[in-house]
């Protein structure tokens, strides 16, 4: 009986985690562009924190996503760049590291803007509505991970399309994907059940002004 019972729980757990994801991909999959150049015009676009090393490079994939970043700058999609990542320590910092390589690759320092409490997809995107005032966006990042942020930013009142950047190179490791499915599942608890507050709000700072307000 304690066998069966376990079966069952078992059954039941994957059977919720598959609901759970199927229902945030569905709310997500409308609003996808398939390349930057088909993607529709925002006031910013989104550009989502991935591992930055030691001596101030970006890993590849957040590499990826700058370069898919600027270039809807550059194509005039946008006309800012809200770079959100992890500089929650001193000794790691995403922001400064993305702000380096936007840049180096030519853009306007006024329309580089920082967000340096983005700890998790959710509380980048509660920031870029609270924070920065931002009301429509293109948000980007990998294909693994867009369908949750995309869902995220609409849940929260914005009006966001996708943008995938690419895989240079690399594939995401296998870990990253299972890990995926359970944080798919805690956004869709975040956005209907329990709404937590992010880490940090703090005074606004308008996305439609100088961004260089936002660099430490």
């Amino acid at each position: 009986m304690v066998a069966v019972a376990v079966v069952v729980l078992a059954v039941l757990a994957v059977g919720v985690v598959a609901l759970l994801n199927t229902l945030v991909i569905r709310a997500a999959r409308p609003y996808r562009a398939a390349s930057p150049a088909q993607a529709p015009s925002a006031t910013v676009a989104i550009v989502l924190g991935a591992q930055a090393y030691a001596d101030g490079t970006p890993s590849p994939m957040l590499a990826d996503r700058l370069r898919t970043g600027i270039e809807l700058y550059k194509l005039g999609k946008v006309k800012k760049l809200l770079l959100s990542g992890d500089h929650g320590r001193t000794t790691y910092d995403e922001v400064n590291t993305m702000k380096r390589f936007a840049l180096e690759a030519g853009v306007p320092e006024e329309d580089v803007f920082l967000d340096h409490a983005g700890f998790s997809t959710y509380e980048t995107m509660y920031r870029a509505r609270d924070v920065f005032l931002v009301q429509d966006a293109l948000v980007v990042t990998q294909d693994f991970h867009l369908d949750r942020a995309v869902a995220t930013a609409r849940a929260l009142g914005l009006d966001a399309v996708g943008v995938e950047a690419p895989y240079t190179g690399y594939r995401p490791r296998r870990s990253l994907i299972w890990r995926e499915w359970m944080a798919r599942c805690k956004a869709w608890v975040e956005l209907n059940l329990t709404r937590p507050l992010p880490t940090y709000l703090g005074e606004t700072i308008p996305i439609k002004g100088d961004g260089r307000a936002t660099w430490d």
